[in-house]
């Protein structure tokens, strides 16, 4: 998975976390875009047992950690989950254990890249990375037996 350097002012990336249960095991998905709609990079991942919103910041996590490959003068990365995206952007307080420390390493990540923005989509514009999550905690699944 190698990254190739982006001349475009704005990268777009859709990342997905599922989980097969709660907790289950989980998967992310991501699709990485230029500013023209081409599609640069795609990764499925398992990420082990996790719950839902565990596996949405993990996919969040990874997005970020990609877009530190690349040089673009602006990131996008598009989520389904309101819940991760409001947390993130302040609008709402992280109470669960379980996500205090992932909030913290979005935190941590997200400072070290310049214009990141992280924004809430419909669930119907993030079927790719979507479907890549799900692959890779079904293909978990069928290797935990």
């Amino acid at each position: 998975m190698t990254a190739r350097k982006v001349s475009a002012k704005e990268l777009r990336i859709y990342a997905d976390g599922a989980s097969i249960g709660n907790p289950g095991p989980a998967g992310v998905g991501i699709v990485v875009e230029d500013e023209d709609g081409n599609v640069i990079l795609t990764v499925s991942k398992p990420v082990g047992n996790v719950t839902g919103n565990a596996a949405e910041y993990l996919a969040l996590i990874e997005a970020l950690k990609l877009a530190m490959r690349y040089d673009a003068e602006c990131i996008i990365v598009n989520l389904d989950s309101e819940l991760v995206v409001k947390q993130v952007n302040g609008d709402y307080s992280v109470r669960s254990r379980e996500l205090m420390p992932l909030h913290e390493r979005v935190e941590k990540l997200r400072a070290k890249l310049g214009r990141c923005i992280i924004r809430h989509i419909p669930y119907v514009e993030n079927r790719r990375a979507h479907n890549l999550a799900r692959t890779a905690a079904q293909k978990l699944a069928v290797s935990l037996g």
